[in-house]
């Protein structure tokens, strides 16, 4: 084989061991070995901390995201691969039946926007770089993290950018 057939054959195997855990998330499986390497590990931006291993990613993401929010939809909308690297960005969008970052349960169905990359290796998913959007979700459920000083703020009129120039 060329190293392009190779390349385009170990893209569409890192693809496919992706969106394979993508589904099994979107049915609640909690096989997570089945997905994820041994040595795996999740890092996400501040407010969600970095889980090294499979039990931190469980314990400390999974259960207490579960927990948070029900009837989980996932709305991927583009998928990005490169060898033994996929991202992709989206949202999904659930309902607030838990605490979260200190609110209790609103019933109220948000939108969590999301980027996640994958590396796999012997046919598993071993680090997670992710990006969750919590200010928006955090905003959706009544709190302003930027207390209106938000760059949004900016676009709508509401404020003056500052100038540098």
């Amino acid at each position: 084989m060329s190293k392009l057939t190779d390349h385009a054959a170990q893209s569409a195997a890192t693809l496919a061991v992706v969106q394979s855990m993508e589904a099994a998330l979107g049915r609640k499986s909690n096989d997570t070995h089945e997905h994820f390497h041994r040595d795996f590990v999740w890092r996400g931006n501040f407010g969600c901390g970095q889980k090294n291993g499979l039990e931190q990613f469980r314990d400390n993401w999974q259960f207490p995201f579960r927990a948070a929010f029900t009837d989980v939809v996932y709305l991927t909308e583009k998928f990005i691969v490169d060898g033994d690297w996929a991202a992709c960005f989206g949202s999904l969008e659930a309902t607030h039946r838990g605490s979260f970052m200190g609110i209790a349960a609103t019933g109220k169905r948000i939108r969590m926007p999301y980027m996640d990359f994958w590396q796999v290796t012997e046919g598993r998913i071993k680090f997670n770089p992710v990006f969750v959007d919590f200010a928006s979700v955090l905003m959706q459920l009544g709190r302003d993290v930027f207390a209106g000083e938000g760059w949004e703020s900016y676009d709508r009129g509401e404020l003056i950018a500052p100038q540098s120039w």
